[in-house]
């Protein structure tokens, strides 16, 4: 992966994500490629780079890269609340399954940058 220029920046900002649901439910089952979109949308209006993007029935595996202007508790309030909302407001059915809550507290983050991105790619491609 290579640097990226931003405004009075110039870097990399990449971070290895898992989201998981609320009690660890397969709920992606049949959802897989709602989701994918649901992310992609996402990452177009808040200027994120989505390089690989694994949906399991019960996680989703996440690499992505950041403008700098961005904290890493502001991604996962996007990630989480927006995807969620945007799922309940498609399937309102899915609230009433899931209690009202998508996403479990808990989340897993690793900055890229010790492993080359195509390592990491790799392992969330064939996972």
């Amino acid at each position: 992966m290579e640097l990226a220029s931003f405004s009075h920046a110039y870097g990399q900002c990449a971070y290895h994500i898992v989201l998981v649901p609320y009690r660890r439910r397969k709920v992606f089952t049949n959802l897989a490629g709602r989701m994918e979109t649901i992310f992609q949308s996402i990452a177009h209006r808040y200027n994120l780079t989505i390089h690989a993007l694994k949906v399991k029935p019960d996680h989703m595996h996440l690499f992505v890269s950041i403008p700098p202007t961005l904290s890493l508790s502001k991604l996962f309030q996007i990630l989480k609340g927006l995807s969620s909302y945007m799922l309940f407001k498609e399937l309102p059915g899915l609230r009433r399954n899931l209690e009202g809550r998508l996403w479990s507290a808990g989340k897993f983050f690793r900055s890229i940058g010790s492993v080359t991105d195509e390592a990491v790619q790799y392992y969330i491609e064939n996972q």
